[in-house]
């Protein structure tokens, strides 16, 4: 028997007005005993307990507090305060996780936050318009103004990758060892690893959106 394609299995199920195309899994929806586990184990582990050292220390087997960190059981009160007594944290704090909301930017037009960076002492002004609180990965959406006094620069060197989509103007863009000829429309992906930035700016002024997108550092 034929199977079915990969993206057909992937959105089984899904009604067709559900589908967005987006080669994203699906968001996971955790119960509260996972979420709960998880919390556990990030506390305990940033405390550098094992699970021995805590199951000893709140009078639990073991294997409980395997199951409790695994999300398999649904733990006592009393077995979750005796467990926030040992990690030395408010009760609370243990379903934090579960209780999170789900983060949301939103800027209205013209109000992004002006931000400095390198690219500021060349006529590059850099609007922010929008940023996330939380999360594993950061994202840093800006739109991009050139003025007319604005000089090219392509020193620009950073982590995680980036987006460029051009607005209004034309110019050569460098990222690398190439050159791309931009204009209205235009879309550009790469790794920001390598140095890029605007070569020539054949109109100005010109505007373009970047988007930044970088793994956040593990504290």
């Amino acid at each position: 028997m034929p199977t079915k394609p990969r993206e057909s299995r992937a959105a089984e199920g899904v009604p067709d007005d559900l589908r967005t195309g987006s080669g994203a899994p699906a968001a996971v929806e955790r119960t509260l005993e996972q979420a709960l586990g998880l919390q556990v184990r990030t506390v305990r582990r940033g405390l550098d307990l094992t699970v021995s050292d805590l199951a000893s220390a709140a009078g639990i087997s073991v294997g409980m507090l395997s199951k409790i960190e695994n999300g398999l059981i649904s733990p006592s009160l009393g077995t979750l305060q005796a467990i926030s007594n040992v990690l030395n944290v408010p009760l609370s704090t243990l379903f934090a996780s579960f209780e999170e909301k789900r983060d949301c930017s939103f800027v209205p037009a013209g109000q992004g936050v002006h931000i400095e960076r390198r690219g500021t002492k060349v006529g590059h002004q850099y609007e922010l318009l929008g940023h996330a609180l939380g999360g594993e990965v950061a994202v840093e959406p800006y739109l991009i103004t050139l003025s007319e006094e604005a000089v090219p620069y392509t020193g620009f060197r950073h982590a995680g990758v980036e987006f460029i989509h051009m607005l209004s103007g034309e110019a050569i863009y460098r990222h690398g060892d190439r050159v791309y000829h931009l204009r209205p429309g235009d879309s550009l992906l790469f790794d920001s690893g390598a140095n890029h930035g605007p070569e020539e700016l054949l109109v100005r002024p010109m505007t373009y959106l970047s988007i930044i997108i970088y793994p956040r550092e593990v504290r």
